[in-house]
């Protein structure tokens, strides 16, 4: 075989949530729960255990405002779990927190409201603080979201004037105006109370201009850089690969899981075979490695 996956090329999402005593299910995402700070614990332990590298944990915040403030929030969701996993897991396992704050806000959308619309400069400070906050608590990435013009830059600035130079930025570089986030939204309550976010992040007929977000993301100080979605974008994934020689990571999505789940569940596929198939093919197109809900299972 020309193209190997390994434990080692996965990265799990997680969902902790504030306020809950057991852990939720999520019925568009078979096999993935709302974490409480308990069962987030043994979940990562289990990760561990089966040697999966890296999580990246989502936070459902009790509160939300116009600006998402719990995003920063010293003793918010996130925070409390970094600072329990990173006292748990040692270097065992590399811990990140999605940065963004659509969980966080009212309105769902991924920036501060003026106007009716994003302001996307007014947002990018408010990004700055949640990823010193994340590090602040253990975190060993970052990981922005957002979608924002120049949240890059941003953040790493922010990130070097704390004294955290060698603390890396992965960037969602080229992150599509998807209808594969469904089932996330669901999970993650964050979907927007008006509009849709189409004007902040990317047009799914677009491939060139992928190559121009990924550019700048890099000329910003990225790290790491991330194609989201990663099963209809594998024309971007192998562009990016071939252009770039950045570690490249693939997203992929709550969608995408859910349509092979709900498939497997009636008999209509082999669930295994094509859920090793799909991940294979994101590893030949050039991912570095995946973010993908079957990552414990394929574990």
């Amino acid at each position: 075989a020309e193209t190997r996956l390994g434990v080692d090329d996965l990265v799990a999402p997680l969902f902790v949530r504030e306020g809950i005593n057991e852990p939720q299910p999520v019925a568009s995402l078979p096999g993935v729960v709302q974490h409480t700070r308990s069962s987030l614990r043994t979940e990562v332990a289990a990760l561990r255990d089966l040697g999966v590298p890296a999580v990246i944990l989502f936070g459902i915040p009790s509160a939300k405002d116009p600006e998402g403030s719990e995003a920063w929030n010293p003793d918010g969701v996130v925070q409390v779990a970094l600072r329990d996993r990173r006292d748990e897991v040692g270097d065992d396992v590399v811990l990140m927190a999605d940065l963004c704050v659509d969980e966080y806000t009212d309105h769902g959308h991924c920036g501060v409201i003026e106007n009716g619309k994003v302001d996307n400069d007014a947002s990018l400070e408010l990004l700055a603080r949640t990823a010193v906050s994340h590090v602040q608590a253990g975190a060993d990435m970052v990981a922005p979201s957002a979608m924002m013009d120049g949240q890059v830059k941003t953040i790493r600035d922010s990130l070097n004037d704390h004294g955290y130079e060698d603390v890396p930025v992965m960037g969602y570089a080229a992150k599509y105006a998807s209808a594969f986030y469904g089932p996330f939204r669901v999970a993650a309550g964050s979907t927007p109370q008006f509009g849709d976010r189409r004007s902040y992040q990317m047009d799914p007929a677009n491939a060139r201009e992928a190559m121009r977000e990924i550019e700048s993301d890099i000329a910003e100080g990225a790290d790491i850089v991330m194609v989201k979605p990663a099963m209809s974008y594998m024309d971007v994934i192998r562009r990016a690969r071939e252009r770039f020689d950045h570690p490249l990571a693939a997203y992929n999505v709550s969608g995408e899981y859910s349509m092979v789940k709900a498939a497997g569940a009636q008999g209509w596929i082999d669930e295994k075979r094509i859920t090793l198939e799909i991940l294979t093919s994101i590893r030949r197109a050039g991912a570095d490695f995946i973010l993908s809900y079957h990552a414990k299972e394929v574990s």
